[in-house]
């Protein structure tokens, strides 16, 4: 296991999978945004762009409907259609907390950590998510790909805007990424943090995080207090 820098001041802290639980929310959005666009449930094609969705749950939803429409304008289409349908179900009480979620975040906030939360979801399904759970003022700053200059994970740039705009840390090696894919771990590595880390209440496993350069694997968000005590 790699040893992780001490000193880490700074957490980027992934939403659904890490720290929200949303019991599929995301695929039953999905099924939404292809009706708008005339993909037909059991059909071959809906199969495949439900493979997709799956395989590269993380990554900014506008990137994910570019790649399965192609052209712009019917992109932009389905990811209207996915934010409002995932906005409603949110709105109906369908998500909750990962169990220990919130206690982590106060708790690195009382070591004197700044925590920062980051979504692949637009800023108005950000919002919804933190309204329903009551996490409006839970943390100093949200960030969505849209925060960060329109790309979101893979990329680095919101773990890169999270360290700009909070002035946490002195250095990325003062920063963790933490996340339930392959998508949190290719952010923070190629941010260049000090900390990546995958949680395993989410989409990806072990495998998939080592993969994409982890330098740790948690069970839960909820050890993620005790880890960063332990390198400083």
């Amino acid at each position: 296991m790699t040893t992780a820098t001490p000193g880490i001041r700074l957490v980027a802290l992934d939403m659904a999978g890490t720290t929200v639980a949303d019991g599929g929310l995301v695929e039953r959005a999905f099924d939404a945004a292809a009706g708008e666009l005339g993909v037909e449930p059991g059909t071959p094609d809906h199969a495949g762009k439900l493979a997709y969705v799956r395989a590269t749950m993380g990554e900014s939803k506008i990137s994910v409907f570019r790649h399965l429409f192609g052209a712009e304008e019917p992109a932009r289409r389905a990811n209207a259609a996915f934010e409002r349908a995932y906005g409603e179900l949110v709105d109906g009480g369908l998500i909750a907390p990962v169990p220990g979620a919130r206690e982590a975040v106060e708790e690195m906030a009382a070591d004197g950590r700044t925590v920062v939360l980051t979504t692949g979801f637009a800023r108005v399904t950000q919002d919804a998510i933190l309204d329903a759970l009551g996490w409006r003022g839970l943390v100093p700053l949200t960030l969505c790909p849209a925060d960060a200059g329109g790309r979101g994970r893979p990329y680095p740039d919101m773990v890169l805007e999270a360290f700009l705009r909070t002035k946490a840390a002195e250095g990325m090696a003062q920063v963790a990424v933490v996340g339930d894919t392959s998508y949190d771990m290719l952010s923070g590595v190629r941010a260049g943090a000090g900390l990546v880390a995958g949680v395993r209440t989410g989409a990806h496993g072990d495998e998939a995080f080592r993969a994409a350069g982890a330098t740790h694997v948690l069970d839960s968000v909820a050890g993620l207090p005790a880890l960063l005590r332990g390198v400083g």
